[in-house]
């Protein structure tokens, strides 16, 4: 028997080796037809595996022996017993390449000798390989053309005996290997997962490498071993067996390129031989040899026959292994055989490198595995990175040059990666095959959301336009270095500028300085350069920049300026490398370093400059960002004094909201503690303050005469400006040492009628006093040190709550949606505030909105974020565009995101959930996300509540539903959904719900307060006789699946308490809801589903009772039944039932609320409902 695979020879048995050496060889149980030389093959095997082991003592340090009769094989010497290793060829993998080395040589010197007892060796190397378990005989076979031979090769399998059988032809053996049938689903050596399955695969290819290498001077070339081998693999490579084809597939590629090397060695030797030849040929007669010639010509034609015999080992390998596997069902064999043609081509491109070989690789590029694709890429890159080859690659670049070019957007990213590196190797050759059209279309890669994607197109962008050299000049002051320098970088920036002016798809230029920062780190760094091409004068002689290129170039500066300081992460783009090592970090210190030194001298240049441009002077204010604290110029006042003045004067004459936003960060930035220059930016800073402050405060006082506001165009933009300046900085800054909020709260409360402040006016002003409260709040520890002003901040804030209530309902939306959004930020800082605070200091005092804010604040969020149409009705023509509705749909999920923090915040009630979870199925798409994310943080709050609330919900809109219905048509409310949405919700909610022992007890409630719902305040009489929301128990249905086995029993127990005083008469079918509750319970306990047992069992049987079941029936004796007491029971089992009987009874079956108890009722004489207390299996009593 062949042994495991994975077992070594160490971990044998005493037992399986006694069995190995009566049954079977070492290798496998072979039966060979010449035994008279038998024992004497065994024991020159004995010895040399002797030697092995004498040397494997020192690789493998202690290894357990086995013993072994006689030796490896069976038999022995004189019927002596001699304890010795076993080291089989298939063992000596798992020993290391220099044993691997020692043993094969020994099998070369036995193959010498007996070369077929070696053979047999061998090939049950291979086969032990592929994880085969079962049994190989032998049979020798005189001729190759008998056709009674090649009639008996077959595979086939016995399913009776559970064998399956390979009988093929290894010249001159006929080998049989049989094995179990579940072989192919096993995991053979190379696919066992871990690292055991990777060190397999090496070893493997190492050991044909060896075997190879060994012998190529002897037993590679005697017409024998390679015949059988190739005859071998090539038969295996063949079999419907995966283990077989994939193992005996890779050996014999690996072989193919074994004989690569070998074809090399001898192409090297014959090159050699061949100049020695033409050098003696070149010596006079006196001096050159004729024997000598002789001998060199007969060396280099032995060397052509062996190099000749080798090309034709390869040619069959090609043929009868590559050719049909290159395109087999398993992946991996693909990738095996594309992987071993690209090193073929590359290594010996006399034979392989042409179109016969190179269509392969074309084709393979359209395989639907990405691991296949990216091995012919990487193989063609070994091929184009050599300029000796690409002469012969013209004809193979112009067929597949498109689809190269397409799989740049392939779905696996590493192919897309490999793609654009083939790509550019091409673009690099002599003969360019890429078209402008082809370039435009690679080069828009740099905007790719991957990085690496993104850094090779951005080599391919700087290669081919901005590695070219600068026009030369006549000009005589153009001589020197370093203008030459400057005139090779302003060409390079503009190929670059005109290359993002081209690019009509993308407008972002931080993803395209990313993209080349790897390639052209320098000339991004060049800042000098770039401040020069800003500052330059456009009277002089070189060519300027025009408004539009100087407008990206600045941009550029900024971005080239933050890669420098926070480098390759972004936004939107991954693959970016997070963590740096300490050669980076010094990379960017340095590089901040340089930045800060430069810029902080030209960066007010640039800002006098540019001061009439938002857009320059926005993207201008942001680079001091980046400065280092720890700059040596940081202490230079003068520069740091100029900035602030040149920043306050550009501040002084814009109030755009990216100027100020930029500023305000800038600001922020510069005033840390710890920076030398934060001192001197905190006093211009405040500086500024004061001067918005004081201007304002003049403007207000000549704008607000008693309680109303009035101002004339010019006051009203300047008040503007004013108020969007420190609204701007207080959302950075905390300046609530000027005393704002009482400056801006009086144009709160002057009435609209009265001669209000303008809409956009009150939108400043209830953004900035937002921002107040919300610094105010932050800041409790610190600012609050008595209960004074804890008392203070406590009115301040009711304040704040009051005059934004007011403005909730102002005739402008702008001014609703900023007061909403404002006492929803305020409300939640309040409230994480008290959470945080110290009780051992003065903080926040509790402030509870008032009941009427909440009601407003609910209201105002069904009105306006759960407005337009639905999510599944987007057919539905709209007015306004596309970005529009984006942007609508942003700010709706904004407010109801402010909404829904009150309540995980507990500003608000648990219960005013229930009116945003009512929405759940209606508005999904939309704020699915939301919604379900504030039911999770709720029920991890208090699950009680949270599961009222979904209760409260389904009632309300239940009762809503019911009320519509009875007002008797007209236009539907905005609030009311159908009776199929309500149920659907229902099921919804009852998925949330996934560990039903966690949330046993809210389920439960949900069941007690659903039957509660709909019994307890109902008294039944002749003109009420069903509860009017019996039908709310069909929905209340779907969450019965969440209830445990005890929890059904007492839930029905419930029921029936609640059931006990009521008649329930199934005549009529109104009762049908409670029918449809009690069967789901039933039904869940019995795994069942609730509507088939409802629609099997029930309905139809009444239409089916037989006679017999018409009799009298004894008096029930149940103690709470649905029924009166003197009511009648009998068990009814369930007959079978007829399609078209359950397709009426389907069809019968309400599920909509009934307005009214319907007159028709089912076929039955006096078939009432009820329960006993004797069942406890699940099973249904029914009295007739």
């Amino acid at each position: 028997m062949i042994p495991e695979p994975s077992a070594p020879a160490a971990s044998r048995s005493t037992e399986q080796n006694t069995n190995s050496g009566v049954e079977a060889t070492s290798s496998g149980a072979v039966n060979h037809s010449e035994d008279d030389s038998g024992n004497e093959n065994r024991q020159k095997n004995v010895r040399r595996r002797k030697r092995a082991h004498k040397f494997l003592e020192n690789v493998t340090r202690k290894r357990a022996k086995a013993s072994c009769s006689g030796g490896t094989r069976a038999g022995g010497r004189n019927g002596k017993q001699k304890q010795v290793e076993a080291v089989t060829l298939f063992e000596v993998i798992t020993m290391g390449k220099s044993a691997m080395q020692v043993v094969i040589d020994d099998w070369i010197e036995a193959y010498v000798t007996d070369r077929d007892s070696s053979l047999l060796d061998l090939i049950s190397f291979f086969i032990q390989c592929s994880g085969c378990k079962g049994v190989v005989t032998a049979e020798m076979c005189q001729s190759k053309e008998d056709d009674e031979v090649i009639s008996k090769m077959v595979e086939e399998l016995d399913e009776a005996s559970g064998l399956q059988y390979k009988k093929f032809l290894a010249f001159p053996w006929i080998l049989t290997v049989t094995w179990p049938l579940d072989t192919d689903s096993a995991e053979y050596p190379l696919v066992q997962s871990g690292s055991y399955g990777r060190w397999f695969h090496s070893e493997f290819c190492d050991f044909v490498s060896v075997l190879v290498a060994q012998g190529q001077h002897s037993v590679v070339f005697d017409s024998y071993l390679m015949d059988t081998l190739i005859s071998l693999l090539t038969e295996l490579s063949d079999s419907y067996v995966r283990a077989f084809r994939h193992t005996c597939t890779l050996a014999a590629v690996k072989l193919l390129s074994s004989l690569v090397g070998v074809a090399l060695s001898l192409s090297v030797g014959i090159e050699n031989s061949q100049k020695l030849y033409d050098v003696q040929r070149a010596k006079t007669s006196r001096q050159k040899s004729t024997q000598h010639l002789e001998r060199i010509q007969k060396k280099i034609a032995e060397l052509q026959e062996k190099r000749a015999e080798i090309e034709t080992m390869m040619d069959v390998i090609f043929k009868g292994v590559f050719l049909k596997r290159y395109r087999d069902v398993l992946p991996e064999i693909r990738s095996i055989c594309m992987e071993e043609l690209g090193l073929w081509m590359k290594l010996y491109s006399s034979v392989f490198l042409n179109d016969k070989y190179l269509k392969y690789m074309g084709w393979m590029m359209h395989d639907k595995i990405p691991d296949v694709r990216l091995k012919c890429v990487l193989g063609l890159q070994g091929l184009y990175a050599d300029p000796l080859l690409l002469p012969k690659l013209d004809l193979f670049t112009t067929r597949f040059k498109e689809r190269i070019i397409s799989m740049t957007l392939d779905k696996d990213s590493e192919v897309a990666v490999q793609t654009m590196k083939l790509l550019v190797l091409i673009s690099k050759s002599p003969d360019d095959f890429l078209t402008p059209e082809d370039y435009k279309q690679l080069l828009q890669f740099v905007y790719s959301s991957q990085r690496i994607l993104a850094a090779t197109a951005g080599e391919l962008l700087f290669s081919r336009l901005l590695n070219a050299e600068a026009p030369a000049s006549d000009s005589q002051d153009e001589t020197n270095e370093e203008e030459a320098h400057r005139r090779q970088t302003f060409a390079r920036l503009k190929a670059l500028l005109q290359f993002y002016q081209d690019s009509e798809l993308h407008m972002h230029v931080v993803y395209l300085v990313d993209s080349l920062w790897d390639c052209a780190g320098t000339l991004l760094k060049d800042w000098p350069t770039v401040t020069s091409a800003l500052l330059q004068d456009p009277s002089s002689n070189s060519k300027g920049f025009t408004p539009a290129e100087q407008a990206v170039l600045v941009e550029i500066l900024v971005a080239s300026a933050r890669q420098a300081s926070e480098g390759p992460v972004l936004a939107g783009r991954s693959g970016a490398k997070k963590v740096m090592n300490a050669r980076e970090k010094k990379t960017q210190t340095d590089d901040c370093l340089k930045l800060t030194e430069h810029l902080l001298t030209m960066l007010p240049k640039l800002l006098s400059k540019f001061s009439d441009s938002d857009d320059i002077v926005a993207s201008l204010m942001r680079i001091p960002q980046y400065f280092l604290p720890e700059c040596a110029e940081a202490e230079n006042t003068q520069k740091v004094s100029c900035l602030m003045a040149e920043m306050a004067a550009v501040l002084d004459f814009h109030s755009g909201p990216a100027v100020l936003e930029a500023a305000a960060r800038t600001y922020l930035s510069l005033c840390e503690e710890g920076a030398a220059w934060s001192s001197a930016v905190r006093v211009a800073r405040d500086s500024l303050v004061e001067r918005w402050v004081g201007r304002l405060t003049e403007l207000l006082e000549d704008s607000l005469r008693g309680d109303s506001f009035s101002a004339d165009e010019e006051k009203l933009r300047e008040i503007l400006a004013m108020l969007k300046k420190l609204r701007a900085f207080h959302n950075c800054h905390d300046l609530s040492q000027w005393s704002v909020f009482d400056l801006l709260s009086p144009l709160l409360s002057i009435e609209k009628s009265q001669g209000g402040a303008p809409p956009e006016v009150l939108e400043e002003v209830l953004r900035c006093l937002s921002f107040i409260m919300i610094w105010s709040l932050n800041t409790s520890g610190e600012t609050l040190t008595c209960r004074e002003k804890a008392v203070a901040q406590r009115l301040q804030l009711r304040l704040y709550c009051e005059r934004s209530h007011h403005c909730l309902s102002h005739r402008n939306q702008s001014v609703r949606i900023q007061a909403f959004l404002g006492v929803c930020d305020v409300l939640t800082a309040h409230s994480y505030q008290l959470h945080v605070w110290d009780p051992t200091s003065f903080g926040p005092l509790l402030y509870t909105p008032s009941p009427k804010l909440q009601r407003a604040l609910l209201t105002f969020v069904c009105s306006h974020v759960f407005v337009g149409p639905d999510c599944d009705s987007q057919s539905k023509a709209s007015e306004n565009s596309e970005v529009e509705r984006l942007e609508d749909l942003h700010r709706r999920r904004n407010m109801l995101a402010a909404f829904c923090k009150l309540i995980v915040h507990g500003v608000l009630e648990m219960s005013m959930a229930a009116e945003v979870f009512m929405y759940y199925m209606k508005y999904y798409s939309d704020f699915g996300d939301i919604i379900k994310e504030t039911m999770c943080r709720t029920r991890l709050i208090d699950k009680i509540e949270s599961a009222r609330s979904l209760v409260l919900c389904l009632q309300q809109l239940f009762v809503r539903l019911k009320q519509e219905q009875e007002s008797g048509g007209g236009r539907a409310h905005p609030g009311v959904q159908t009776f199929t949405s309500i149920k659907e919700l229902a099921r919804r909610f009852a998925l949330t719900f996934g560990d039903v022992v966690k949330f046993r007890e809210c389920v439960v409630m949900i069941h007690r307060n659903g039957i509660e719902f709909v019994f307890q305040e109902f008294n039944q009489t002749p003109e009420t006789a069903i509860p009017p929301y019996l039908s709310y128990l069909t929905i209340l249905s779907e969450f019965s699946s969440k209830l445990l086995k005890p929890d059904k029993k007492t839930v029905l127990s419930y029921l029936q308490k609640h059931t006990a005083e009521h008649i329930i008469d199934l005549r009529e079918e109104c009762w049908q809801p409670l029918i449809y509750y009690r069967a789901s319970l039933l039904a869940a306990a019995e795994a069942e589903d609730a509507v088939s047992y409802v629609s099997s069992d029930r309905r139809p049987y009444l239409h089916n009772c037989s006679p017999v079941c018409r009799q009298k029936p004894e008096v029930s004796k149940s103690p709470c039944p649905f029924s009166p007491v003197d009511s009648k029971v009998c068990k009814v089992l369930r007959p079978g039932i007829s399609p078209s009987h359950q397709e009426k009874a389907d069809d019968a079956y309400p599920f909509s609320v009934p307005l009214e108890p319907p007159a028709k009722s089912l076929h039955t004489e006096g078939f009432v409902l009820s329960i006993t207390n004797e069942p406890d299996d699940g099973t249904v009593e029914v009295e007739l």
